[in-house]
């Protein structure tokens, strides 16, 4: 194994036994396998930076989907050809990309995958100045994350937003703005929007259901406000996603555009909370090179092949 691979391990999860002893097992096939740890945000910026300048080939992101938006964004700011290769340990609570990837969340699977497999060319979502792997969300789907009841899962099949219950839901208060897709306008008040590459967030919740994260799209949902009358079409409109959905409207783009009307819009880019009114989202094309498992449900075919 000639490249040299290290790993940025998030510092809140480095004492931890069983993260200890994956480093150690894994050694045993990479003897050479490196290891930083974080203290603080900022850390993982200037260790990809390290990295870059001491020619490593593979980092290796260690924590939850925080740790690894800030991977993703560190790694963005470096020129193409130089960006080191991705590899995932999950190691937070929701872990909504690894999961959706279908990465192990045993710490020295995962570990053992990311020095050993191959990587794939994926997609990279950018809202503004910033970089997104998963999903950016807004409204209702960035305020409410992992709290969705067994039942209204069962309810809606996996096929929904992190909902924490129906008449929480509709006691929200939508947000008002407008939405260029493409040549599409669109204006009105939603309850939640998300921008996708991914297709999970909230803690499993499925957002994208046709999304691949090496398609060159982005995949825009829309959940516009309804009353329990509506209940039945927005279960249909969830089981049928379209951009002719009554209340739950699905799109595909490569660049996106929102205006916010208000003055306080709730966003959050891979779960991390991102502050501004108006964002250009776009996708950047095949820009970071990913280990993933081969029979990925986010590759598509072509790529797998």
């Amino acid at each position: 194994m000639h490249r040299k691979n290290r790993l940025l391990l998030n510092g809140k999860v480095s004492s931890q036994p069983f993260v200890r002893e994956a480093v150690q097992n894994v050694r045993k096939i990479d003897p050479k396998l490196e290891v930083r740890v974080t203290y603080e945000y900022g850390d993982i910026a200037r260790m990809v930076s390290e990295a870059v300048n001491e020619e490593v080939g593979r980092i290796i992101a260690g924590g939850g989907d925080g740790t690894l938006n800030e991977a993703v964004n560190a790694l963005m700011g470096i020129e193409k050809e130089r960006r080191p290769e991705l590899g995932i340990v999950p190691l937070g609570t929701a872990n909504d990309f690894a999961v959706s990837c279908g990465i192990s969340m045993l710490a020295e699977e995962s570990l053992k995958m990311a020095v050993e497999f191959p990587v794939y060319e994926v997609d990279v979502g950018k809202a503004n100045e910033r970089y997104f792997l998963n999903v950016a969300s807004g409204g209702f789907g960035a305020v409410v994350t992992s709290q969705t009841p067994p039942e209204l899962k069962s309810l809606l099949g996996g096929s929904a937003y992190a909902l924490t219950g129906l008449m929480k839901l509709l006691s929200f208060t939508p947000h008002r703005g407008r939405m260029r897709i493409g040549n599409m306008e669109l204006s009105g008040a939603t309850l939640a929007a998300a921008v996708c590459n991914g297709r999970r967030s909230g803690g499993g919740q499925m957002l994208a259901p046709k999304a691949f994260i090496d398609d060159g799209l982005l995949d825009i949902v829309l959940l516009e406000p309804f009353s329990p009358i509506d209940i039945p079409q927005l279960l249909e409109d969830f089981q049928n996603p379209s951009e002719n959905g009554k209340f739950y409207k699905y799109f595909q783009a490569e660049r996106v555009d929102v205006y916010s009307d208000e003055e306080y819009r709730p966003i959050n880019l891979d779960g991390e909370p991102y502050d501004s009114l108006d964002i250009s989202f776009s996708i950047m094309k095949k820009a970071l090179n990913i280990v993933l498992p081969r029979e990925c449900p986010l590759l598509s075919r072509m790529e797998r092949q």
